[in-house]
């Protein structure tokens, strides 16, 4: 099974492809639509702003290819920055396009009365609570894993297979039939990460 790992210079891909070596999977890097159309399974990770990480994806047609390849069928799983990537806009960049493979948009943590004490970004072990859903297969209903963002997913509830709360309870995995998004890094979150990218080199 060819796993990929996207790089469009947005993204930690030294460490998950780290990750995934230690729990046996063979990952590449994959950076033109021709590598990316060639995968069986696709990991889209990224660490910064979205309206860079979405001209990124738009140069050399890396966004339509990703598309096609989810379209297909295939396993895409977006993570951090990758996971809201999958949605049609974010409020961090007004006028920057996503990927809509996923119907909602990005917004900011709300500063309210009640949350005003919270410290953005939100970085570092928070409780997530799960549906049942195979990429979690083997874990607790609840479980910690690390997070650094500013900004959570709002979609219709239907796609939201994990949450978490931060002043108020935010989405923080999603999926639409073959394509997953975590918002936190499952590699940098011990052997609890290390199950959920096991669970999804070997969805079938």
């Amino acid at each position: 099974m060819s796993i990929g790992i996207i790089d469009y210079k947005m993204g930690n891909i030294a460490s998950l492809r780290n990750s995934l070596t230690k729990i046996g999977a063979v990952a590449k890097v994959v950076s033109t639509p021709e590598e990316i159309k060639a995968c069986d399974k696709l990991i889209l990770p990224g660490v910064g702003a979205f309206n860079d990480a979405a001209e990124h994806l738009a140069e050399g047609g890396l966004d339509e290819a990703i598309k096609a390849f989810a379209q297909s069928g295939n396993y895409l799983f977006g993570v951090c920055l990758g996971m809201q990537l999958l949605f049609e806009k974010s409020e961090e960049s007004r006028g920057a396009v996503g990927l809509s493979l996923i119907p909602g948009e990005v917004v900011h943590f709300r500063n309210n009365d009640k949350n005003l004490h919270l410290k953005i970004p939100h970085m570092g072990w928070n409780r997530m609570s799960r549906t049942d859903d195979p990429i979690f297969a083997g874990l607790p209903e609840a479980f910690y894993l690390y997070f650094v963002h500013s900004y959570h997913a709002s979609c219709d509830s239907r796609y939201v297979i994990g949450s978490a709360d931060y002043g108020e309870t935010f989405t923080a995995a999603v999926r639409r039939e073959n394509i997953y998004g975590l918002q936190p890094h499952p590699e940098k979150s011990h052997e609890t990460g290390l199950k959920i990218l096991k669970n999804f080199v070997e969805l079938r």
